[in-house]
């Protein structure tokens, strides 16, 4: 377990994070979230290491392991794919020599009692526990299946890493991760660079994982899917809830309705006792009630509602004039990148109205479709705009569109024309540029900043035809809230590509899904989509349980050894059945508490996760003691 204790960070005149308390059990699934800029990819940081702190500290165990999968990495390996992932196992090697180690020290010690026997004991179970963690017997089988679910091919596994896109490369770190399974997970928007298959198996994977997660994502649907607990970052504090994205709304807006009521009675009675006050005090034979009540107000607990942060981007995209009713029409279209053909003569047709999901595993041609479609890449075949499609086109990749020598107002004021260049201040003020906000260069903006500038330069003209890849990646939940509300708003023809079911659901009308280089067309939402393509698909691996590694046996065993394993043995059933019973009454305890009282809730939290990890560590001990037993 992982504990920040009174954290404080400061970056110039601004403090990030004020004397902040976060507690990560072993087991936990926290769903860190926040407004873009609130400091949650800096908090992964500081677990890990890496950001220096101004005060308080990171308590953690002496060989507790963390795995971090950031936004944006890059890979100067030239290994081939397996090559690569393989190296996650580099531990086993040293882990595998230290059992042997350990294994022949106890082999001829004999003073059994001793606190170094115990230790050296402790430690192979401990190595023990690990190595079977990794299931070394299966490592090959591991590696296909994990790479597969994350949507590489077989064909890839040789391939070279060098030439794999970034986003193909975030999935290698990320296997290696998995495949390490370390104590704690940090993951900060792991789905950015999956696809809708990749995503699903992405879940299953974390909700069965063993170890702890902290995980950042803008997918409500993932969040709840995946997460236990839920950690918000408003203005510098934490807020912690046990309870998953969806459910922690609720519950965050209840605690909040009632800290309003509870502050608004207290600033009633408040004014009610300085009005005693007042009036009696100047009577002597009242004064010492009025003392009396001086003191109570003194005494009294200020009742504070917690911050809440309601800025939000704000706008509508503008009407346009009307197209014709075909808006695209392509007749034996087809792509190709050398020898690998992507699409493959498509024939479709896009009607003045349509709003349509394009969905697929990435690398089958979705980009390139949409680029394609834009006029921004060749392409074989047919083609053609229809009359009066004005195309206003975003990119996924809009870190490398922006110029990032550019200040935001540069970005701004060289694209607008007309009216619009007297309301450029209103316009960025509107996707929350202010004050001196708007001086940033590009290359200092983060990933949401650059997604709010990309979205702000679509305003400056009045488009009927919308193609945006990937407009969710790197927005906060009130800013895709916001555009997914524009959007429904805007009158033109919508073709998005996403994986973000939760934006998608409602937002569009029917599917498009590339696959093989072919394009299907489904009618109705993405939710009815996902059903119908759950009910076809076919898992390539199934799990399987790891077998623990056994320590070796140890030869010539005293009987005083196997007196006291039993002894040993019978005294963790004990110390197990009590712990399975302070947990039941934990458990009840927490069921009956109220979620408002945060220090209450935390408390309880921390002191069920420590007797869990007390009966897990018995079990532990029991199960190696047992089976030394045995082997004696």
């Amino acid at each position: 377990m992982l504990k920040l204790n009174q954290v404080r960070l400061e970056f110039s005149d601004r403090v990030l994070f004020k004397d902040i308390d976060v507690f990560v059990g072993e087991k936990d699934k926290i769903g860190l979230v926040g407004k873009n800029g609130a400091g949650k990819s800096t908090l992964l940081k500081i677990i890990l290491g890496d950001q220096p702190i101004n005060g308080g500290k990171v308590i953690k165990p002496k060989d507790y392991s963390i795995g971090y999968l950031p936004q944006e990495l890059e890979f100067a390996s030239k290994l081939s794919v397996k090559d690569e992932v393989l190296k996650a196992f580099e531990v086993t090697k040293y882990l595998e020599r230290r059992m042997e180690e350990i294994s022949e020290e106890l082999t001829v010690r004999e003073d059994y009692e001793s606190d170094g026997y115990m230790n050296l004991a402790e430690e192979l179970n401990h190595v023990s526990t690990q190595l079977g963690l990794y299931d070394i017997d299966s490592q090959d089988e591991q590696v296909e299946r994990i790479l597969l679910g994350l949507g590489f091919e077989r064909a890839d596994f040789q391939r070279s890493l060098s030439e794999f896109s970034g986003g193909w490369q975030m999935r290698i770190a990320l296997a290696k991760i998995l495949l390490q399974r370390p104590d704690l997970v940090l993951l900060d928007e792991p789905t950015n660079h999956l696809d809708i298959d990749s995503v699903e198996w992405l879940e299953e994977y974390l909700k069965s994982y063993s170890g702890a997660i902290i995980l950042i994502s803008h997918d409500r649907y993932f969040l709840d899917q995946v997460s236990n607990r839920t950690v918000e970052i408003i203005n510098g504090k934490v807020f912690d809830y046990p309870a998953a994205y969806s459910k922690f709304v609720g519950l965050r807006e209840d605690v909040i309705q009632k800290q309003k009521e509870a502050k608004k009675n207290q600033e009633r009675d408040i004014k009610q006792t300085e009005t005693l006050i007042n009036k009696f005090r100047a009577k002597s034979s009242k004064a010492a009630f009025a003392q009396s009540l001086m003191k109570k107000l003194d005494k009294m607990d200020i009742v504070e509602v917690d911050d809440e942060d309601h800025s939000a981007m704000q706008f509508r995209f503008p009407s346009a004039h009307r197209s014709g009713k075909v808006v695209v029409s392509a007749n034996g279209l087809s792509k190709s990148y050398g020898d690998k053909q992507v699409l493959k003569n498509l024939n479709f047709e896009l009607i003045r109205g349509d709003r349509l999901a394009l969905v697929g595993k990435n690398g089958v041609g979705k980009t390139t479709l949409t680029k394609v479609i834009a006029g921004l890449t060749s392409y074989s075949g047919e083609c053609e705009i229809g009359a009066k499609v004005d195309i206003g086109y975003y990119s996924q990749n809009q870190n490398e569109d922006l110029p990032s020598s550019s200040t935001v107002l540069d970005v701004i004021d060289k694209e607008a024309t007309g009216e619009v260049r007297t309301k450029i201040r209103s316009l960025l003020g509107a996707f929350m540029f202010q004050g001196d906000d708007v001086y940033k260069r590009v290359s200092v903006l983060s990933g949401g900043e650059k997604a709010r500038l990309s979205l702000c330069k679509l305003l400056l003209h009045k488009y009927n035809f919308l193609i945006l890849d990937e407009p969710t990646n790197h927005l906060d939940m009130v800013s895709k809230d916001v555009l997914k509300e524009a959007l429904n708003q805007f009158d033109g023809t919508l073709l998005v590509v996403s994986h973000d079911r939760d934006f998608l659901s409602g937002l569009t009308q029917s599917v498009l899904e590339i696959k093989n280089g072919d394009m299907t067309f489904f009618p109705g939402d993405i939710k009815e989509f996902l059903d119908r393509k759950k009910a076809k698909s076919i898992a390539d691996f199934e799990r399987n349980k790891s077998a623990k590694a056994k320590a070796p046996k140890s030869n010539g065993a005293s009987e005083k050894k196997k007196w006291n394993l039993s002894k040993k043995v019978k005294s963790l059933e004990s110390e197990i059945n009590t712990l399975e019973e302070k947990i039941k009454d934990c458990k009840q305890k927490g069921a009956e508490l109220d979620f408002s009282d945060h220090e209450k809730v935390k408390e309880q939290m921390q002191k069920q996760s420590e007797l869990e990890d007390s009966l897990l560590k018995k079990m532990e001990d029991w199960e190696q003691a047992s089976e030394e037993l045995n082997g004696l």
